[in-house]
């Protein structure tokens, strides 16, 4: 039977005025987590100042002030620094955003039983819920 160690991984970059993610955010992710719907795997926090340089906070210098003092990372570093700057690019001068790196539990399981049925996953596309909701709201409107 094959069961994978780690299903796919969703980078997530989530942005905010100021500093830090609102605790709204920050209760959804401890949720999941906690909930075992989600593993987080890395979280990093960056910081676009106004000149274009970035400062980055890793989940280990945050995850107390966050309220994740009890959450261990399953991997650290997944989110390397070339992923850093080519999702900063996104990141508007003068704030800042979430980086995160979530293996959707669910996902793992239905690739271990495509894996067991001889199935390949030749390619998988996530569409945002902003679009998904705007397309349906359309649609429901027509």
């Amino acid at each position: 039977m094959t069961e994978f160690e780690y299903g796919p991984v969703d980078l997530y970059l989530v942005g905010f005025e100021g500093d830090r993610p609102d605790e709204g955010t920050l209760e959804a992710i401890r949720e999941l987590v906690a909930g075992g719907e989600i593993r987080l795997l890395d979280f990093l926090v960056v910081s676009r100042e106004p000149d274009g340089s970035l400062q980055v906070s890793e989940f280990e210098e945050i995850a107390d002030d966050y309220g994740f003092g009890v959450t261990e990372l399953e991997t650290i570093g997944l989110v390397g620094d070339e992923d850093v700057e080519e999702f900063a690019e996104q990141i508007p001068l003068g704030t800042s955003a979430a980086l995160l790196a979530i293996e959707l539990v669910w996902a793992k399981k239905l690739a271990s039983r495509f894996a067991q049925s001889g199935g390949i996953v030749l390619s998988a596309e996530r569409i945002p819920a902003t679009v998904v909701n705007a397309v349906l709201a359309e649609a429901e409107e027509e």
